[in-house]
């Protein structure tokens, strides 16, 4: 019987223990090839302790049974027991390693001090020159980022193969040396070294990662110029630059043109869609993956599981974490079960990405950060916040970059500025303040917590080269109001070298519609296009019929919307709805609203806006139909809340509660308050009520109002004439904006309210706002 070829085409692990029976039997099993060839066919059949077994019982092992032992350990992941098995090697008399050896030994090092060892080793062994072995060298140490010592293998080796310049480009890539890379590449091509799908895989992400198109493009005409435009694993390659690099059409066809597609070309198809915020394509390409014949894994579930949280699709959310469940993903692995919470979060199903959170066996700071994140923007702030103190107290994790990204914005939601003040600190600490997203968070936080002198000041310290801190200080300055100075920083912002990009433009856009400045923000909206090549999104379209409908223009934005190149979205029809409540108009209110129950049937701000509309116009029954309309839908309507920070502590009031312990003695102040404000010519708008009630019952209603509540509770629990900082969770009424100017006069405070709007800066009398919001 032949042996070895038998050995070498068994494909069973029963077979293969019949045939070692057989050797056994035979009286063959000590030959050295023959037991050789036994312990890869265990390997290879992946059982690891019947190789580990055949090995030990070789009589005289030699160097080749010694490398097929060691690859073995290193390919299953067992790295220490093939570190062993080297030294073991090393012990053997007469018996040293060949330059099969080392590469595979280089592999199982676990720290940058093996490496250097098994270096020396390497030239006592008379290796230094191999090329086989001084690519592993490479290799080795880039990936413990030691790209010098690599550099230095390249430079000292007399000749070079495709093998050693792939491994430089590969680990310089994996350093984060793109320049170099570059560099080294184009020394490759230029000494007509042999250039392989290795090398065009590996350069094709660094032109991705440097945002530079022409010359992906150019290493794409190389590859067809050269055949190698063919290859699955390069036009796996191509397909994700292009996308990155934002041509999904011409990643598309590079897909299209592919004879033979794997998993990795049908995953990167998907993960471009889901990134490009195309849903519907998403769910197509994954039914055509399934029908291919194709089994999905956990990166085509994650981003499958992001695509249908972009279209707030609950089925099919459960859906795909059904596909999780099936396959016992979502317990054991971190990634899909980070991917799950995240999905559940984005579509306001909080308590569910809990229960999802609590059931994982293993956690990371991403699981962390994903839960954070969840809470913190479906308005929980304050249990966002628990969560974050949580983290580091009973799992002693320490927060990254992405846990200040993902906390920040609570603090910015609720006010709680000591607690950002904190954060701040603890990113000092960790030297992440100077990071540009946590400072662009940081920056929001400050403007968004009323102290807009602090974010500048924190601005104009960090290093400002990316779009995201300008972008966040013009926003600021928008939001308190002060169009002009943000239209200054838009002009700097250019100076500095900086593009803006369609974020900056949102930016400016709202920051022009809160100070009504409606001519620049038409001629700029223009602008955007012919002067900076940025296609106007759906969300400056939203912008600009917010500056107009604010301003009165409701002809003018009807108009627009109905001549729109891309279909309105609910923000577009909500801003126009919201105008129309400003400016009264009952007919175009009700066609805004007609479009948004169809577009977002869910969504209750859309029903309590067009109630408020009927009501002021004193239309009862309508508000009668719209009150019946959600209660039909089973929507409830967000109560309004008003929160102050009173001794490092948010105190959050709703409207019309008594449960505050100090609610009596607030409730004296207002009356106290209210007299006062009478005395000097303050007059109730009861148009600001929204219920068929009597006089003294509306003035009770506005008195009840939560920015008063707060305004009350700040005024007793502060020192006078102290400065009271209140955020709104919805638009502050007429009355009570009109009131606030009042109070702010008799208790000669300055009182900053940050509404769902804007901020409004109250002091003698007067707003910041100039009574336009």
């Amino acid at each position: 019987m032949d042996f070895h070829r038998r050995l070498l085409s068994c494909t069973s692990l029963r077979s293969s223990r019949t045939l070692h029976a057989l050797l056994l039997v035979s009286g063959q099993s000590a030959d050295i090839l023959l037991a050789t060839d036994l312990l890869n066919l265990y390997s290879r059949l992946g059982d690891l302790p019947a190789a580990a077994l055949s090995f030990n019982q070789i009589p005289k092992q030699n160097i080749f049974s010694y490398n097929s032992m060691i690859s073995s350990f290193v390919r299953h992941g067992f790295l220490t027991d093939a570190f062993l098995c080297f030294h073991r090697l090393l012990a053997v008399p007469n018996l040293r390693p060949d330059s099969f050896t080392f590469p595979v030994a280089l592999k199982c090092c676990t720290a940058l001090e093996d490496i250097r060892k098994m270096h020396s080793l390497v030239k006592r062994s008379g290796f230094g020159t191999d090329l086989f072995v001084s690519s592993s060298l490479i290799s080795g140490y880039s990936k413990f980022g030691s790209v010098e010592y690599a550099e230095k293998v390249f430079e000292e080796m007399p000749l070079r193969d495709s093998g050693c310049w792939n491994a430089m480009v590969s680990g310089l890539c994996q350093s984060g040396r793109e320049d170099y890379a570059v560099q080294v590449f184009n020394q490759m091509v230029q000494v007509e070294a042999c250039v392989d799908k290795v090398t065009i895989s590996s350069i094709l992400p660094v032109y991705a990662s440097l945002n530079d198109l022409l010359m992906g493009m150019s290493v794409h005409v190389y590859s067809i110029k050269h055949g190698l435009d063919s290859d699955i694993f390069v036009s796996n390659a191509l397909i994700d630059m292009y996308s990155k690099l934002c041509c999904l059409e011409d990643a598309r066809n590079i897909f299209d043109s592919m004879e033979c597609r794997d998993l990795v070309t049908w995953n990167t198809m998907i993960t471009a869609y889901e990134q490009f915020g195309d849903s519907t394509a998403v769910l197509e390409f994954f039914g055509l993956m399934k029908r291919k014949g194709l089994k999905p894994d956990i990166l085509t579930l994650v981003s499958l599981s992001s695509a249908v949280a972009q279209i707030q699709h609950e089925g099919n959310c459960r859906a795909v974490h059904g596909f999780f469940l099936r396959r016992g993903w979502d317990e054991d692995d971190i990634f899909a079960g980070n991917a799950i919470v995240d999905m559940y979060g984005k579509i306001n199903k909080v308590k569910c990405s809990q229960d999802v959170f609590d059931r994982m066996h293993v956690r990371d700071v991403i699981s962390w950060n994903t839960l954070i994140t969840s809470y913190s923007q479906n308005g929980l702030a304050n249990e966002a916040i628990e969560i974050y103190e949580n983290m580091g107290r009973y799992e002693g994790l320490k927060p990254v970059q992405g846990t200040f990204a993902s906390i920040l914005p609570a603090c910015s939601h609720i006010g709680a500025l000591r607690k950002g003040m904190q954060i701040h600190g603890q990113t000092i600490k960790v030297g992440l303040h100077f990071d540009v997203f946590v400072g662009t968070c940081l920056i929001d936080m400050y403007a968004k917590c009323g102290k807009l002198v602090d974010a500048m000041a924190l601005f104009v310290g960090m290093p400002i080269s990316s779009s995201g801190p300008w972008n966040a200080i013009i926003a600021g300055h928008g939001s308190h109001g002060q169009g002009k100075k943000a239209l200054e920083l838009f002009w700097e912002m250019q100076r500095e070298g900086v593009n803006p990009d369609h974020v900056t433009f949102v930016s400016l856009l709202s920051a022009f519609s809160h100070a009504g400045l409606v001519q620049l923000g038409k001629e700029y909206f223009q602008l955007m296009k012919l002067r900076y090549g940025i296609e106007p999104m759906v969300k400056h379209y939203a912008c600009i019929v917010d500056l107009l409908g604010r301003a009165g223009h409701l002809d003018e934005a009807y108009k627009l919307i109905q001549n729109m190149p891309l279909k309105p979205d609910a923000g577009v029809w909500g801003a126009f709805l919201a105008a129309c409540r400003i400016h009264g108009n009952v007919e175009l209110g009700r066609l805004a609203s007609t479009w948004l129950f169809e577009i977002d049937p869910e969504n209750v701000g859309y029903y309590v806006l067009l109630s408020n509309l009927y009501a002021r116009g004193g239309e009862w029954k309508g508000v009668n139909q719209v009150r019946s309309l959600a209660k039909q839908r089973s929507l409830l309507k967000t109560p309004g809340w008003s929160s102050i920070e009173v001794n490092n502590k948010v105190n959050v009031f709703f409207t019309g509660n008594q449960s505050h312990p100090q609610y009596e003695e607030m409730y004296k102040e207002l009356v106290i308050l209210l007299a006062k404000m009478k005395n000097i010519g303050y007059i109730p708008d009861y148009s600001f009520v929204l219920q068929d009630v009597e006089d003294d019952e509306k003035e009770h209603i506005l008195t009840s109002h939560s920015e008063r509540l707060a305004i009350a509770f700040g005024i007793i629990s502060t020192q006078p004439k102290s400065t009271l900082y209140i955020f709104k969770n919805l638009r502050v009424c007429g009355d009570c904006h009109n009131a606030t100017k009042y109070i702010s006069r008799v208790t000669e405070r300055e009182i900053i309210v940050r509404d769902s709007n804007r901020f409004h800066h109250f002091k003698e009398g007067n707003c910041s706002c100039g009574d336009y919001w």
